[in-house]
């Protein structure tokens, strides 16, 4: 029996925090490992170009954004790990469902909406973005995609371009994928208690400097409790980041901490800085090791993009004759 096939992209813009990790990483890297999947992780550069104005910005964060999945435990003998530019057949696809989706349809899109509740500019890029997203994950005949709550609809999105598709050319030729949502990790709080984002400059980078990490973590925001005061943890920033690092029985004993009063912030921050430490023995080595010399990455970026290509041009191959452009 064939194996479900995942897909799940990482957009390079700007180093990758927590919030990725939690949200989107290790969830992809757990999956991939287990062996049950066919899986497809790329880097959403083609994403970037929304935001980054700069080549070799981008080229930097594509190498970093590799570098911290590889780091994190990433098993390369079970993914396809590719840039999203090495696959031109995926805009190509981007066209075509262009062609069957509406104005209306494209302005209930959350990243749309957004910017235009802002009054803000919104580049074609931008308002196109799901239907590119919609490629990515059709083109490989995804079963699965891991995302976070707020990225469900883009597979919503994936699921209604399919049907339309399916529809126009009366015939069932791309898979309805399902979103995968760790609800326990759906919303990683930054330091100052909105979800962690690089928009809200709240983030705390994964592989950043001892120094930089300490700092953010003692600039995570406090109530004004006393060190004696009883403490709710399920409302306390720094015990909704800290949890997600410990045992069953480690998070146990920390709630107590809170509970019970006499736990200080400061103390608090002090542990939640020593378990990120240790969580970052070897791999922060590791990433360190791979942006110094950038050769292993791009070597294995062109093997998967090459991969990526031969999978994806089966499947453009039977659409091209399918809408009649062969």
């Amino acid at each position: 029996m064939s194996k479900k096939i995942l897909v799940s992209g990482i957009k390079p813009t700007g180093r990758l925090h927590f919030g990725n990790y939690f949200g989107a990483m290790k969830q992809n890297i757990d999956l991939s490992s287990s062996g049950e999947f066919e899986s497809y992780v790329f880097i959403a550069d083609y994403h970037a170009l929304t935001t980054v104005r700069n080549g070799d910005e981008l080229r930097t964060q594509t190498i970093e954004a590799v570098a911290s999945y590889i780091a994190c435990g990433l098993d390369l003998s079970k993914v396809i790990l590719f840039k999203q530019s090495s696959v031109p057949q995926v805009t190509e696809l981007t066209w075509i469902f262009n062609n069957l989706v509406t104005m209306p349809y494209m302005m209930r899109a959350h990243a749309f909406k957004d910017r235009e509740a802002k009054n803000e500019d919104v580049n074609l890029g931008l308002f196109d973005y799901p239907v590119l997203m919609a490629a990515d994950i059709l083109i490989y005949g995804a079963d699965i995609v891991p995302v976070g709550a707020d990225q469900k609809q883009h597979v919503e999105y994936a699921r209604d371009i399919a049907g339309y598709y399916n529809r126009a050319y009366n015939i069932d030729e791309f898979k309805l994928p399902k979103d995968l949502i760790v609800e326990s990790v759906a919303s990683l709080p930054g330091i100052d208690g909105q979800k962690m984002s690089k928009g809200y400059n709240n983030h705390i980078e994964l592989f950043c400097s001892d120094e930089d990490l300490k700092k953010k973590v003692m600039s995570i925001v406090t109530d004004s409790a006393s060190p004696e005061e009883k403490k709710n943890p399920d409302e306390n920033n720094i015990y909704k980041i800290h949890k997600l690092f410990l045992s069953e029985e480690e998070n146990k004993s920390l709630r107590a901490k809170f509970e019970n009063g006499g736990y200080g912030y400061k103390q608090a921050k002090d542990e939640l800085f020593e378990t990120l430490m240790k969580w970052r023995e070897g791999k922060k080595e590791k990433y360190d090791e791979l942006v110094a010399d950038t050769s292993f990455i791009l070597n294995l970026l062109k093997e998967g993009g090459e991969s990526a290509q031969k999978k994806a041009e089966e499947k453009m191959s039977v659409i091209r004759k399918q809408v009649g452009l062969q």
